[in-house]
């Protein structure tokens, strides 16, 4: 019996009084893109794509983040 080796996550951080977390989804083709909105300006940073629900999960323990993520369109 074979087992995957669970990948080790990167912990890295974010500067949380001007940074939200964020997936900016694409209305059109559905494309999610987790990522960090300043607060004051509303710019973008985009971090990585968000494909299933794994991805998702990645991004949160890598940066720490508990909860619901924010979506923009």
């Amino acid at each position: 019996m074979f087992f995957k080796k669970k990948k080790k996550i990167e912990k890295k951080t974010y500067d949380k009084e001007t940074k939200l977390p964020v997936i900016k989804c694409s209305i059109c083709n559905g494309q999610q893109v987790a990522g960090f909105e300043d607060k004051k300006t509303k710019k973008f940073e985009d971090i990585m794509f968000i494909i299933t629900e794994k991805d998702l999960d990645e991004f949160k323990e890598m940066y720490d983040i508990e909860g619901e993520i924010k979506k923009i369109y």
